[in-house]
C-alpha cells in the first residue's frame, strides 16, 4: 500500500511538474489612442506595420474586439483588474499627484498580475503605467516584480526637464523599481529596448510582460528619419502618427525577434490591442484629432459608439492558436485577464470575481466554452451602452439626448437607429444594462482637470490674508521656455 500512495504522489508530482511547464510566457501590447484602421491588418493602406500584420497572421484576428472605457485610465484599470472598472470607482483619468495617497486605483483591489506572481511568474511592466502616482498604487506594490517607465498618463517623446512645471509629469524622469531612470534618443524605441532585456533575463521562469506604450498618444513627435518616410502624406498630423506607429510596430517586431532568440516564441502567448480607439475632431473640440483613423466606425476616444471602444485585437501563441484564424464573436479586454490567469493558475479561486472568460476554449473548438450574452459600457456615470451576442447594440451616447439601437453586422458605422422600430429590444436590452450596473458605484475619482482646479484654489487659499492686504498677487504657473 506505501509503495502504491508513494508511486500515486510521484505521479501527481511529474503531473504538476508537466503542466507548469506547459504554462505560457505571455506578453500583453498596448497601444495608446491608436484608431482602428491604422493597421495594415485593419485595413491601413498609408501606414506600414509589418510587425503587427505578420503577429496578426501568426494568431487570431478578434474582428470584434472592444475595451471596457473610451479612454486610457479606466480602460487599463479594467484591463489589469479583470474586472469593469466601475465595481470599484474608476471611472475618470486620475491626476499625476504622487503625493496623494487616495487618487488611483483601489488598494484592495488585487491586479491579475499579482495573481500570475502567486503562480510562480517573474512579472514585469514596461512604459505607461496611469493608474495613480502616489506610493499605494505604485506598480511595484500592484503585483509586478520589475517597472520601467512613467506613473502618469503620458511623456515627452525625446526629453525629461524637471526645471518645468510638473502638472501631469510629461517631462518628469521616468523611473526604475521606484528609482529614478532616463531614456536616450526616441522614448519608444526605449521602452521596446528594455522590453528586450526583461527577455533575456527571465530565462528559466515563466515571464508575464506588460508592454504599455504612450505611443501614439501625444505630443505627436517622431524621430526625423520616420516623418521623413511619410513625407507623401500631405496631412501634417497624419504624418507625424504615420511616423509614431512605423517606429512602435519596429519596436515590437524587436520584441518578438527576442522571443525568438531566447527560444520561447512558440510557447508565449501574445496579446495586442489599442486603449481606446483615436481622437476625433469634434465642433466642440476641433483640434482633438491625433492624425488617426477609426473607419468605418463612428466617432472616436471618448465616445461609447464604436470608434471609442472597439480596437485592433489580436493574439498569436503558435503552441495553441492556428495561424490565420479570425474570431467574429464579441471579445474584451476583460478576456485578457481571465485567458492569463486560467493559464498560470490550477486553483480556481484565482479566479474569482473576475469578469472575463478564457479565450483559448473558443479557438480551440472546445465545445463545452461558456458563452457570454452582454458586453457593458458606462461613463462619467451617465452615459451607457450595451452589447448583446447578436451584435444588436444600445446606447446612450449623450446625457441630453435620446438612447439609440443599431445592428451592428448591417450597420457598423451606426448610422440606422432602431430603437423606435424595435422598442421591445430596446426595453429588454436597457433593463439588462440596469441589472448590471446595480453592481457599479460611483466614480471614486475626479477628473485631473477638475482636480487641478481644486488643487491651484488649495494653493491660493493657502496664501496669508496679510500678504494679499500687502499687495501681493502671485501670477499664473507657466511653461518655462
Amino acid at each position: 500500500m506505501k509503495v502504491i500512495l508513494a508511486l500515486l504522489f510521484a505521479l501527481a508530482i511529474v503531473a504538476v511538474d508537466c503542466w507548469a511547464s506547459e504554462r505560457p510566457n505571455i506578453v500583453l501590447i498596448m497601444a495608446d489612442d491608436m484608431g482602428y484602421a491604422d493597421t495594415g491588418f485593419t485595413g491601413a493602406t498609408d501606414i506600414e506595420t509589418p510587425n503587427l500584420d505578420a503577429l496578426a497572421a501568426s494568431g487570431v484576428t478578434f474582428t470584434n474586439g472592444y475595451v471596457t472605457h473610451p479612454y486610457c485610465g479606466p480602460s487599463r484599470a479594467g484591463l489589469l483588474s479583470g474586472r469593469y472598472q466601475q465595481r470599484f470607482g474608476f471611472e475618470t483619468n486620475p491626476a499625476y499627484d504622487p503625493s496623494n495617497p487616495y487618487v488611483g486605483i483601489d488598494p484592495s483591489e488585487t491586479l491579475f498580475p499579482a495573481k500570475l506572481q502567486k503562480a510562480g511568474y517573474r512579472t514585469g511592466i514596461i512604459g505607461k503605467w496611469h493608474l495613480g502616482a502616489a506610493t499605494p498604487f505604485h506598480p511595484n506594490h500592484r503585483g509586478f516584480d520589475y517597472f520601467y517607465g512613467f506613473l502618469g498618463g503620458g511623456h515627452d517623446y525625446f526629453k525629461i526637464d524637471l526645471r518645468q512645471p510638473v502638472k501631469e509629469g510629461y517631462l518628469q524622469a521616468l523611473e526604475r523599481n521606484g528609482k529614478p531612470a532616463e531614456f536616450d534618443g526616441y522614448l519608444t524605441t526605449a521602452l521596446c529596448d528594455d522590453a528586450v532585456d526583461f527577455i533575456e533575463s527571465s530565462k528559466g521562469d515563466p515571464f508575464f510582460l506588460y508592454l504599455a506604450f504612450n505611443a501614439p498618444h501625444a505630443p505627436l513627435q517622431a524621430p526625423a528619419e520616420a516623418i521623413a518616410k511619410y513625407s507623401t502624406i500631405k496631412d501634417r498630423k497624419r504624418r507625424l502618427y504615420a511616423a509614431m506607429v512605423d517606429v512602435m510596430d519596429a519596436g515590437i517586431g524587436k520584441v518578438i525577434e527576442a522571443l525568438e532568440a531566447n527560444d520561447v516564441r512558440e510557447n508565449t502567448l501574445v496579446f495586442f490591442l489599442s486603449d481606446n480607439g483615436g481622437p476625433q475632431s469634434s465642433k466642440q473640440q476641433p483640434g482633438k484629432w491625433n492624425g488617426s483613423s477609426n473607419a468605418p466606425f463612428r466617432d472616436g476616444k471618448g465616445s461609447l459608439y464604436d470608434g471609442g471602444v472597439h480596437v485592433p485585437f489580436i493574439a498569436s501563441w503558435p503552441r495553441r492558436i492556428e495561424k490565420g484564424t479570425v474570431y467574429n464573436q464579441p471579445v474584451i479586454s476583460l478576456d485578457i485577464a481571465a485567458t492569463a490567469v486560467a493559464l498560470a493558475s490550477d486553483r480556481l479561486t484565482a479566479m474569482e470575481n473576475m469578469e472575463g472568460v478564457n479565450l483559448i476554449p473558443r479557438l480551440t473548438g472546445d465545445d463545452n466554452a461558456s458563452s457570454r450574452e452582454f458586453l457593458y459600457w458606462r461613463e462619467s456615470g451617465v452615459r451607457w451602452s450595451i452589447l448583446n451576442a447578436n451584435r444588436t447594440k444600445h446606447v446612450l451616447e449623450s446625457p441630453n439626448g435620446k438612447p439609440e439601437m443599431f445592428h451592428l453586422p448591417a450597420d457598423r458605422s451606426e448610422q440606422n437607429d432602431r430603437a423606435d422600430v424595435e422598442k421591445e429590444l430596446a426595453l429588454q436590452l436597457h433593463e439588462q444594462w440596469l441589472a448590471w450596473n446595480k453592481l457599479n458605484v460611483d466614480s471614486r475619482i475626479e477628473s485631473y482637470r477638475k482636480y487641478h482646479e481644486v488643487r491651484d484654489q488649495f494653493f491660493l487659499d493657502s496664501i496669508p490674508e496679510k500678504a494679499k492686504e500687502q499687495g501681493y498677487s502671485p501670477t499664473p504657473i507657466r511653461t518655462l521656455k
